[in-house]
């Protein structure tokens, strides 16, 4: 047990280009494993943090990778949708998301070099679980969007309709407001 957390990291991060590779090609195949291979990198990502907390085998190393496991997968999965889809996906929106993830990640370094190590707060959680849902649906229309019309129409049709688009933003706002906590309040250093 002492080490299946981060090798469930690790696993995460061999999983993210895949993930992203499989959405570049326009088959219901491709698109369904990318699906089932980000749902599953997800549930490892909650899965390491349990099993590391219940056998008490938790990690610097652990704490340093999970954080960056997950901003591959994620940042890279909306960075592939922006590429595939920008008007599902806009730039500005991964753009908002990747400083938000680089101004945390620079104060989680700058807090390890000084022996101490920033915590995951409870409003991050909920931004990964907005990330993650949002993710997961638009992967779902995409993999439902490459079937025959009567099932591709209506998911064309969610995917560029202003459910989509109101939980984009509602999305990167969870994700600002969750990164500008970590740069208000010492409370998560440890």
């Amino acid at each position: 047990m002492k080490h299946l957390p981060n090798t469930l990291t690790i696993l995460r991060i061999v999983i993210a280009p895949i993930v992203i590779a499989l959405l570049f090609f326009d088959t219901f195949a491709a698109k369904a494993w990318a699906l089932g291979l980000f749902v599953a990198a997800s549930i490892s990502d909650w899965l390491d943090g349990s099993i590391a907390r219940r056998y008490e085998v938790g990690s610097r190393l652990g704490q340093f990778l999970d954080p960056l496991a997950d901003k591959f997968l994620v940042l890279g999965t909306f960075a592939a949708l922006a590429m595939i889809s920008p008007w599902l996906v806009p730039w500005w929106a991964v753009a908002v998301i990747a400083l938000r993830d680089a101004g945390v990640t620079g104060l989680r370094v700058w807090h390890e070099r000084k022996g101490r190590s920033l915590r995951t707060s409870g409003g991050a959680k909920w931004k990964t679980a907005f990330q993650l849902t949002f993710l997961i649906l638009v992967l779902l229309l995409l993999a439902l969007a490459e079937l025959p019309p009567a099932v591709a129409r209506p998911a064309v049709s969610v995917l560029r309709g202003v459910f989509l688009q109101g939980l984009l933003i509602a999305t990167v706002a969870a994700t600002v407001l969750t990164g500008l906590a970590y740069f208000q309040a010492p409370r998560h250093v440890a």
